[in-house]
C-alpha cells in the first residue's frame, strides 16, 4: 500500500534537514575545486549556505533537502522524501516504499508554435552553426519545435519512441536552457543518427548531440541533459554491445564526471571535444571552412 500522509509527514520532518552537501554528493554533483560553496549539476552551478541553495544557471533556489531534491530530479513532493528516505535512512528504518514505484509527475510538454519557428532556424543555423537540412531532418521527425516562446524544444524519447519529456533552449539573447516540467531523463534521451550503429557518444545538451553527430556522422550522438555520470539506461546499452564514448564538455565538471561514469562503466571511453564543448568545435570548423573556401 502507498504511504499514508502522516507517514510522508513523518518521514519529510527526518529527511529535511540532512546535510545539502551529503544531497549534492550522492546525486552525483561535483564539488568546485576553487569554490568551497559551489557545485556542478545537471542542472547548472548551484551555491550552498547552511540550508538554502541557489542555483546561478536557473535563478532558482530554496532551502532544505527536499527543496533541494525536487529541484535537481524534477520529483514531486512525496517522491522526492521518499528518495531520501531510502538513499540516508539509517540501517534500523527500512524505507516505506521505493521511490521508483511513486508516480511521477506529468511531464507538461510546451505547447507547439509553428509561427515561432523561423526563429529556432535562425538561431540554430546563424548562432549555433547547425545546417539546414539536419534541422530540417529533426523538425520533420517531430524531435524538435518551436514552443510559443520561440524556445527550441528538443524531444527526449523512451522506449517505443515514447515522450518522457524535453530539453529547452531559449533563442533570444538571454541564455537560456532548462527542462519541461515533470521530463524523465531516467526513462529516454534526446539522441540523433542517420544510420544503424553500435557507437554512441553521449553529450551533455541536445545542441551539443547534434553538433557531435554533424562531426561524427557515423555514431548515434545522445544528449544526458546534463553531467550525469550513470544515466539509469546507460548499463542497457553497454549490455547491448554498443561502443560508448563519454564526450562531455572539456572542462573540469565534465572530465570529473565522465571519470566518474568510466570507474562506474569500464567499457566506456572518453572523447572529449578539442573546444570547451561539440558546438564550439563545429562553429570553429564552420567558420574556418567558410574563410578558407574560393
Amino acid at each position: 500500500m502507498p504511504p499514508a500522509y502522516h507517514e510522508i509527514k513523518i518521514l519529510a520532518n527526518r529527511v529535511r534537514d540532512i546535510d545539502l552537501e551529503h544531497v549534492l554528493r550522492y546525486a552525483g554533483a561535483a564539488h568546485d575545486l576553487h569554490d568551497k560553496k559551489k557545485w556542478h549539476t545537471s542542472q547548472g552551478v548551484i551555491s550552498v549556505s547552511g540550508t538554502k541553495f541557489m542555483n546561478w544557471n536557473t535563478g532558482e533556489g530554496g532551502g532544505g533537502a527536499i527543496d533541494l531534491i525536487i529541484h535537481l530530479k524534477h520529483f514531486d513532493f512525496k517522491t522526492s522524501v521518499l528518495w531520501l528516505s531510502n538513499a540516508f535512512s539509517e540501517p534500523t528504518v527500512k524505507p516505506l516504499q521505493s521511490h521508483a514505484s511513486v508516480p511521477a509527475r506529468p511531464l507538461q510538454l510546451p505547447r507547439r508554435d509553428d509561427t515561432k519557428l523561423p526563429r529556432v532556424r535562425i538561431y540554430l543555423i546563424e548562432k549555433r552553426c547547425i545546417a539546414l537540412p539536419v534541422i530540417t531532418s529533426l523538425v520533420c521527425s517531430g524531435n524538435l519545435y518551436a514552443d510559443a516562446r520561440g524556445n527550441a524544444v528538443f524531444l527526449l524519447l523512451g522506449k517505443s519512441q515514447k515522450t518522457v519529456g524535453a530539453e529547452l533552449r531559449g533563442t533570444s539573447h538571454l541564455q537560456w536552457r532548462g527542462m519541461a516540467p515533470g521530463s524523465r531523463k531516467d526513462l529516454g534521451f534526446f539522441f540523433i543518427k542517420t544510420v544503424n550503429t553500435k557507437k554512441m557518444v553521449l553529450c551533455e545538451s541536445a545542441i551539443d548531440a547534434i553538433s557531435c553527430f554533424i562531426l561524427h556522422p557515423d555514431c548515434m550522438a545522445v544528449s544526458t541533459s546534463g553531467v550525469n555520470p550513470n544515466p539509469a539506461w546507460l548499463r542497457s546499452f553497454i549490455m547491448r554491445g554498443y561502443e560508448i564514448f563519454c564526450g562531455f564538455d572539456a572542462d573540469e565538471t565534465g572530465d570529473q564526471m565522465a571519470n566518474k561514469m568510466i570507474l562506474l562503466h569500464p567499457t566506456v571511453k572518453r572523447l572529449k571535444p578539442t573546444k570547451h564543448d561539440w558546438n564550439d568545435l563545429l562553429i570553429e570548423r564552420t567558420v574556418y571552412s567558410t574563410q578558407t573556401s574560393p
